[in-house]
């Protein structure tokens, strides 16, 4: 998309003069509007007249504001206006006199009053005054909110972010009712000047870690942010790691705890998901559900998926490396069974295992693609259905749709989306490693995947924290769930170990 660089040049607002203000004459102001909002169909001028001359004139974009609450609030205190005796009042009178509704500021800058407008302000003219008001009044109807579709859970809150930047706000301000969560607004975005709301609390939070934020933010050129991944991929510390170095969430809950933990929350507007950040290997691990059901139960959880991780990395490795090269590590029955599925299938075991790897996950991107109604459905029977058949054909054995399968599954078992993809690509290098070097490929692609994650850092938290480096007292968050009856207090400074989204401490 070459719409994302800036590198052509700006295509912004910038043929309006920055300085240029609006004058005392009200039909060269509306001409001013006029020439800037030239062929834009959708900006309304209702002119409000008193003895045949007009007094005031109302902008606004019809489909940002809702017209009903513009009529009641807004246009029909005008039109009664003459009546009660007040026809020449002057603009800063407005809000105090006729207009009662949202929040209200004024200007005499043109370019102010047009970013007023495209924020979906109705800004009102006045005869005679060069000063401009602009009115904040609630738009049509957004979505409701709904369960976070990517982060269900079976008990705790149902609730989840939405594309308007006020609503996902109020959500977290009503499960941090101090005056210490702070939020501090910029606008990204050449063309369309996205807001962006940063979130952390006070006195909690490295101020270092917030100055970082605000500085990476700041050197951000793009003519469009339509997605808060967008922001992702400019501020993590190594773009070309396949693990994510920046949490992503839908769920206010999530957002609220990593906020009490010293954390940073970037909001996008137009958009549910919320960027955390810094963030540690560990938490991709840790599901928000931990927190909400018994520790016995949710330290469980985690080792299955510490366990299937691995699963997911290095099962069709191993199977092709000790399969190929260490034959002997296999029991006699085993051994021959493997062999007797094997003996029509005309590809080597890493062919095979990479064939099966790249079906799987074009069932996989088909079943996220096609309808929800019949997605599901096709991915189950497309497998079942492709898989016997090509066992039955003899293109591939019946262990490696066995081990396959249960990769993919393995993958699913990560709380995180975003790391569960970076650990699918990590099996493909493995699976080459596996194939030509066998078990001493393994070895050294594992050296390899621990070396880069040791490496990494997240806004100056080291990314495997703190199993490297080792720090003990905060692992009791990591492998094991701690019993919330364990921990005698709220967390009241940053912890920056890793140890996860735990609420208390």
């Amino acid at each position: 998309m070459k719409w994302l660089s800036l590198k052509n040049g700006s295509l912004g607002d910038d043929d309006i003069d920055t300085d240029k203000e609006f004058t005392t004459d009200i039909e060269h102001n509306e001409k001013v509007l006029k020439e800037t909002f030239q062929d834009c169909s959708d900006l309304i001028y209702r002119r409000i007249e008193v003895r045949h001359k007009l007094q005031w004139l109302i902008i606004y974009i019809e489909s940002m504001i809702d017209p009903k609450l513009l009529d009641e609030h807004v246009i029909k205190p005008m039109l009664a206006s003459p009546t009660r005796g007040k026809p020449t009042i002057e603009a800063g009178d407005l809000a105090t006199d006729l207009i009662s509704i949202g929040s209200t500021s004024s200007s005499n800058k043109v370019s102010e009053t047009v970013r007023k407008l495209l924020d979906g302000h109705a800004v009102v003219l006045t005869a005679e005054s060069s000063c401009v008001m602009a009115f904040s009044i609630p738009g049509l109807s957004k979505r409701s909110l709904e369960e976070s579709s990517s982060e269900p859970v079976i008990r705790g809150p149902k609730d989840g972010f939405i594309e308007q930047l006020s609503t996902n706000l109020s959500l977290i301000r009503t499960r941090l009712k101090t005056s210490k969560l702070k939020v501090e607004y910029i606008t990204l975005g050449e063309l369309s000047q996205t807001h962006i709301a940063i979130t952390y609390m006070k006195g909690i939070v490295r101020e270092a870690v917030v100055e970082e934020v605000r500085s990476r933010l700041k050197q951000i050129q793009l003519k469009g942010v339509l997605d808060s991944g967008y922001i992702e991929e400019f501020i993590e510390d190594q773009p070309y790691s396949p693990f994510p170095q920046v949490h992503s969430t839908e769920r206010p809950d999530v957002v609220s705890a990593e906020l009490l933990e010293g954390k940073v929350a970037i909001l996008v507007d137009n958009t549910p998901f919320v960027l955390i950040v810094p963030t540690t290997f560990w938490t991709g691990l840790q599901a928000s559900e931990d927190y909400y059901i018994r520790w016995p139960s949710a330290t469980f959880a985690r080792w299955i998926r510490f366990l299937f991780i691995n699963f997911a990395i290095f099962a069709p490795p191993l199977y092709v490396a000790i399969s190929t090269f260490h034959q002997e590590m296999i029991p006699t029955n085993l051994v021959l069974s493997i062999a007797a599925s094997r003996e029509a299938v005309p590809f080597p075991a890493m062919f095979e295992a990479l064939l099966m790897e790249i079906i799987f996950e074009a069932l996989r991107e088909a079943g996220i693609r096609l309808p929800k109604q019949i997605g599901p459905t096709i991915s189950i029977v497309g497998g079942l259905v492709i898989g016997q058949a090509a066992v039955q054909a003899g293109f591939i054995s019946a262990p490696v749709v066995i081990i396959v399968s249960i990769t993919g599954i393995s993958a699913f078992t990560i709380p995180r989306y975003s790391l569960a993809n970076g650990v699918r690509l990590l099996r493909f290098p493995m699976l080459f490693l596996a194939g030509t070097l066998g078990l001493y490929g393994i070895v050294l692609g594992f050296l390899g995947i621990l070396l880069h994650m040791t490496s990494l850092r997240s806004f100056g938290v080291l990314y495997f924290s703190p199993i490297a480096p080792l720090k003990l007292n905060a692992l009791k968050d990591v492998f094991v769930r701690v019993p919330i009856w364990a921990k005698s207090r709220f967390r009241t400074k940053p912890d920056h170990d890793g140890g996860g989204q735990g609420r208390l401490g």
